[in-house]
């Protein structure tokens, strides 16, 4: 064998112990959930890793990448009135819309494209409920009536239903309810 091929296999050798050695030193700090991957998750999905750093960098509970299947059925089948939740990017601050109750607005984009449904109108009633301090990029998780439109739709009734008849919603942010 010749010299350059025994050192090639040496540093081969050398390069297997050293992952080896970082994978246990990583299973020995981290334990075994260091190793679990969620199955359907897409860690190449720009979005998704902005969800997780938002998260982690937040020091929230980690959410889900994937969009709601609720949410999912109800824009594919162009339903309305079904409440949902889901997490996602705020990508663009709208001016508030002070026709009739006030309603703070957002643009958010989903965790995933659902036919031609990219993004999603948030309406938050800032009368019933305290205005969501956002920027664009921040993520919040959403719970809300989904309306079907043809631009993608609008979720609304993000707050407490002031005469108790019926489920309330809220959005969270940087670990605060806004109901």
């Amino acid at each position: 064998m010749s010299k350059g091929r025994t050192q090639g296999k040496k540093k081969a050798g050398a390069a297997g112990i050293g992952t080896l050695l970082l994978v246990v030193v990583v299973y020995l700090v981290f334990g075994p959930e260091a190793f679990r991957d969620e199955p359907g998750v897409d860690r190449t999905d720009p979005i998704a890793e902005h969800v997780e750093s938002e998260t982690a960098r937040r020091g929230s509970k980690r959410v889900s990448e994937r969009t709601d299947p609720v949410l999912r059925r109800a824009i594919e089948e162009e339903q309305s009135g079904v409440m949902v939740t889901f997490t996602a990017a705020v990508t663009r601050l709208l001016p508030d819309d002070n026709d009739g109750s006030r309603h703070q607005r957002f643009i958010m984009r989903l965790p995933e494209r659902i036919g031609d449904v990219r993004t999603i109108l948030v309406a938050h009633n800032i009368d019933l409920a305290k205005r969501v301090p956002l920027d664009e990029g921040d993520t919040v998780t959403v719970r809300g009536q989904y309306e079907w439109t043809e631009k993608g739709g609008v979720i609304h009734w993000t707050h407490h239903d002031p005469g108790g008849f019926r489920e309330g919603g809220w959005i969270e942010h940087a670990g605060e309810r806004y109901e």
